[in-house]
């Protein structure tokens, strides 16, 4: 599979792809992002939990090539539900921009996806992955959202007299985390690309 090349896509592309997806098929703008309803409702793509998929591939889930359905592992959609909106916004993140590159190489079944990932050059994989996280990442956690409940979190914990920046911002990742529904380190990772302006 030398052939393949993930297009490439830096964040403010990615970006401007994840506000057009949520302008399209989030037009409320609330907040948490409703990533289940937009996947079964308005992208009529399937979500099917799997016991056991990620012992099998040591991912929490795939789309398929034909971009029908989404594989989730059933602990992690049962038990794990920052895990899950996650993996559900990651995969519609190759959905939306690597669907070329998934539909080029079709797969199937379990089985096919885990020889398609193996014989993925490596460098390839990491960007498309990359690009994946900085998708879902975005649509989770949008960055005007995000903007507004840091300085509203960040200003309550300070009301109650606690100046301690690190323990403020500990208390603060893990409201926002609430917040959106999603884990400590996608909020740590938005903070943090936020602050970076890029």
């Amino acid at each position: 599979m030398a052939d393949i090349l993930v297009p490439f896509k830096n964040h403010d592309h990615i970006r401007k792809i994840a506000s057009d997806f949520l302008h399209k098929y989030h037009p409320k703008d609330a907040y948490p992002t409703p990533i289940e309803e937009i996947i079964e409702l308005k992208l009529n793509i399937d979500i099917i939990p799997i016991p056991g998929l990620h012992e099998i591939l040591e991912v929490d889930g795939f789309i398929s090539a034909d971009l029908s359905s989404i594989s989730v592992d059933e602990y992690v959609y049962k038990h794990r539900h920052g895990r899950y909106r996650f993996t559900l916004a990651h995969e519609i993140g190759h959905a939306i921009m690597h669907d070329g590159v998934y539909k080029h190489h079709g797969f199937s079944t379990t089985e096919e996806w885990k020889k398609f990932m193996e014989n993925f050059p490596e460098d390839q994989w990491s960007w498309l992955e990359w690009q994946a996280n900085q998708f879902a990442g975005l649509i989770l956690v949008p960055s005007h959202h995000l903007e507004k409940r840091l300085q509203y979190h960040s200003k309550q914990i300070k009301a109650l007299g606690i100046k301690n920046e690190d323990v403020i911002m500990d208390r603060v990742v893990e409201l926002l985390a609430q917040d959106f529904v999603v884990s400590r380190d996608v909020i740590l990772r938005r903070i943090d690309k936020e602050t970076k302006k890029g």
